[in-house]
């Protein structure tokens, strides 16, 4: 499998959607620049929809993330995201504030 590196930022939009959404993940492949983007209801569901995500790679496109760079937002601090990195090998580096 091919292990690849991804840059997970989460963007806030200013105008809700009509289902309600209001907070976007966008992810990058470092080596194909290939773009995943994800709508969110509610930052909680970063998580949920990242391990989703993998699942979905791991599967159909035999891709394994090796790293990972995100913002120091709380959704990627928490320790259920270290604990699922750890698990999965996966490197988990953070951004500097305020950078693409």
């Amino acid at each position: 499998m091919l292990r690849i590196i991804t840059h997970v930022p989460l963007w806030t939009n200013l105008i809700r959607s009509l289902e309600g959404s209001s907070y976007i993940i966008i992810i990058v492949n470092d080596y194909s620049r290939f773009t995943w983007v994800i709508i969110l209801k509610d930052k909680l569901e970063a998580l949920k929809e990242f391990v989703k995500l993998g699942k979905i790679l791991k599967i159909s496109k035999k891709l394994l993330e090796a790293a990972i760079r995100t913002d120091h937002g709380g959704q990627f601090d928490q320790d259920k995201f270290i604990n699922y990195c750890d698990k999965n090998d996966i490197l988990h580096n953070f951004l500097a504030p305020r950078t693409p």
